[in-house]
């Protein structure tokens, strides 16, 4: 189960690496650069935690997806980016993918 919390902040860390990279400006912005370093490296030393127990491959998908839905939701709710059927649809359909995966996973 720690493994799995663990897994769940790596992908925090993924959606937080992600924003400040867009935050940071092509790294001209010091601050959300070093966020977006800090923010990386914390993702990376939890994944690694995550997988002494979780299976590799079923992490991965995991990590990206709460990554990918995680940034999805960043850009409709804090960059007006468009929210329309097909795209949340297909969120939708990450997270039954990764709860699925949370769920077949011993």
């Amino acid at each position: 189960m720690i493994s799995w919390i663990l897994l769940f902040i790596a992908g925090a860390f993924e959606i937080g690496f992600t924003t400040c990279l867009k935050l940071s400006d092509n790294f001209s912005n010091v601050k959300w650069s070093a966020a977006f370093f800090v923010c990386i490296i914390c993702s990376f030393l939890f994944l690694n935690k995550a997988i002494q127990t979780i299976p590799l491959g079923t992490a991965y998908a995991v990590w990206t997806g709460i990554g990918a839905v995680g940034t999805v939701l960043m850009g409709i709710f804090f960059y007006k980016e468009p929210a329309d059927f097909w795209r949340l649809f297909f969120v939708f359909l990450l997270i039954g993918s990764i709860i699925g995966l949370k769920m077949v996973s011993k």
